[in-house]
């Protein structure tokens, strides 16, 4: 008898690695899904916080996808080890602190890793020629596999065509005429090839969840390396970088507001971890205050806590401030005035 072989593809949750699992599994190749949490792709996060995104889908899409194609999927958690690929990224950041090309090689590598534990074959990406301007380039293809360790026993579907054979195709594993030879940024043959597959329902083609593209998320996170004076993090430090107005008053603090009761909520998780602060005389935001703060501070952030409350144009606003060991006390303060915020305060 024939044997089967098996493929592991890397599942994103995005329409191309849904399309290369599918390609690869109507050749009657065993396929299961894995998908690295670095913790910077929280699908649904925001959306799960906020009142005002109730309405967007919560789903993560990695999972989701499995479903569609009815394969398991192996959630690997790997925030520890993707630190030093983002922190010292061998080929450099993108437009932002997007370690695209470094991250893909990184993601590769931990597949080919698990596929030796496994007794899996070989690996699937949904990787297309043109698609990516830094990581997803016919001159950086190579570079994937090779500085990944997989070599040939990476298969990409979706442009294999245009690539060298690989060993599945090679050993006649799968047959690369029923592979594809898709280039470039547009996304037409894609979502043709989806409604070939009878598939009508996928994240946006375009879209992606990773927050290092995100221009100011990543400004965030340059400012908390620079506050700390060290580039590291905790996956607390990832979700809180998401959430609420980041404001820096002075180098050695800085607050973070609740922008509506969900992000309220969400934040108040982290009041053993933080300085807190709320408006008890009127309605207003929850305030965490990351930093150590002198008493000056202090009467500065709560003058900034009842700016963003409903009592900003009140002539005093009552503020509780709650430390860390979970001792409160109550100040008395005029909202600070809008000529004295200055917008280099906002992070």
């Amino acid at each position: 008898m024939t044997q089967q072989r098996k493929a592991v593809a890397l599942i994103s949750g995005g329409l191309d690695s849904m399309l290369a699992a599918k390609t690869i599994m109507e050749q009657g190749i065993h396929v299961e899904g894995i998908n690295f949490f670095t913790g910077f792709c929280v699908e649904g996060h925001t959306h799960a916080i906020r009142d005002k995104d109730k309405a967007k889908p919560k789903r993560n899409n990695a999972l989701w996808v499995a479903e569609q194609l009815g394969i398991k999927l192996h959630i690997v958690d790997v925030i520890e080890e993707y630190k030093n690929v983002l922190i010292n990224p061998k080929h450099g950041y993108g437009a932002h602190l997007n370690p695209c090309l470094d991250c893909k090689i990184f993601m590769v590598n931990r597949a080919k890793r698990w596929l030796a534990e496994n007794q899996f074959d070989f690996i699937i990406t949904g990787e297309v020629i043109g698609q990516r301007p830094m990581s997803q380039r016919k001159n950086t293809m190579p570079i994937i596999a090779k500085q990944s360790g997989a070599d040939d026993l990476l298969l990409r579907p979706l442009c294999a065509k245009n690539l060298p054979e690989t060993i599945p195709e090679r050993e006649g594993w799968v047959n690369r005429e029923k592979l594809h030879d898709i280039t470039g940024r547009s996304r037409k043959p894609q979502m043709a090839m989806a409604e070939q597959f009878g598939i009508d329902d996928y994240s946006q083609p375009a879209g992606g969840c990773c927050f290092l593209v995100d221009k100011n998320y990543t400004a965030k996170l340059v400012d908390l390396w620079q506050a700390q004076g060290s580039k590291d993090y905790e996956l607390d430090d990832v979700m809180l970088l998401k959430v609420g107005r980041h404001i820096r008053p002075a180098p050695h603090f800085k607050l973070i507001v609740a922008r509506e009761e969900g992000e309220g909520r969400f934040l108040q998780g982290y009041k053993k971890d933080y300085i807190s602060l709320l408006a008890t005389s009127h309605n207003g935001p929850l305030v965490l205050l990351d930093g150590e703060p002198s008493a000056e501070d202090l009467f500065l952030a709560a003058r900034i806590t009842a700016r963003f409350g409903q009592g900003r144009e009140a002539e005093q606003v009552d503020v509780a401030i709650l430390d860390k060991a979970g001792i409160e006390r109550v100040i008395t303060v005029t909202p600070i005035a809008k000529e004295e915020f200055p917008k280099e305060w906002y992070i």
